[in-house]
């Protein structure tokens, strides 16, 4: 596990996305797994304005979504595939076929089988970024979750859904939802978790220094091989210094 504290949320977007870029030029399958959220849409900037100005190139590259609300895809606004549409894949005019993404409209079990089937055609993940629940969640892996899922339907937490209402204008039932597991993360060849902002402290602290434990789902990645955990310095306040 490699912890990686920026002075801002900027530096820390920046530096994930030169350490990302630099991951996918040494990678042969050039699959990426994209989370939605607030934290990684700084990382998503970041690439799309060094793609425009020439600085990268990453017309190779293949994208598959970390998870979606049941019962939404692309079309509703607040969903995960809106998000990232709107910050990425629409600036970018990323190719269809080169995006694997959740439908919470259509069978939900379908649509596991067929994300499962395009991460094994190209060879599985590269690279998974992720962002970080209150709770300890990454994707929908609520607590309790076990390292040994795969794509799967989730039941969403409480706590989970009540912060999730900000992406919308209206209420939603945001109750259920589809996700890589646990064991398609811990499968990828490496992991980005970026966290960011005072009010996620205390969860990065026990994340990084309790004994890992199903009811912190993120926990569970203390195992990966080639984990980097990027912090601005408010995410890190709480952190055991020497330890680091």
């Amino acid at each position: 596990m490699n912890i990686v504290i920026n002075e801002s949320y900027k530096a820390m977007s920046e530096k994930a996305a030169t350490d990302l870029i630099n991951l996918m030029e040494h990678s042969a399958s050039k699959l990426v797994c994209l989370a939605s959220g607030d934290t990684p849409s700084g990382l998503f900037t970041e690439l799309v304005t060094r793609q425009k100005n020439g600085s990268i190139n990453i017309n190779q590259w293949k994208f598959v979504g970390l998870d979606e609300w049941g019962g939404m895809n692309g079309a509703d606004e607040g969903s995960c595939r809106y998000h990232i549409n709107k910050q990425f894949f629409t600036p970018l005019q990323i190719p269809e076929n080169n995006i694997c993404f959740f439908d919470g409209r259509a069978n939900l079990l379908d649509e596991c089988r067929r994300t499962e089937e395009f991460i094994k055609k190209h060879n599985g993940i590269d690279v998974v970024i992720l962002g970080l629940g209150l709770n300890g969640h990454v994707g929908m892996n609520e607590p309790g979750a076990s390292i040994m899922e795969h794509s799967h339907v989730a039941a969403i937490d409480e706590e989970t859904q009540r912060v999730g209402q900000k992406y919308f204008t209206s209420p939603h039932d945001i109750s259920q939802g589809i996700t890589l597991g646990l064991g398609n993360i811990l499968e990828a060849r490496h992991v980005i978790l970026l966290v960011s902002g005072a009010h996620k402290a205390n969860i990065v602290k026990c994340i990084i220094e309790e004994e890992p434990n199903d009811k912190i789902p993120a926990s569970l990645l203390q195992s990966h091989p080639s984990l980097t955990i990027y912090l601005d310095k408010e995410a890190a306040q709480l952190l055991n210094k020497p330890a680091i």
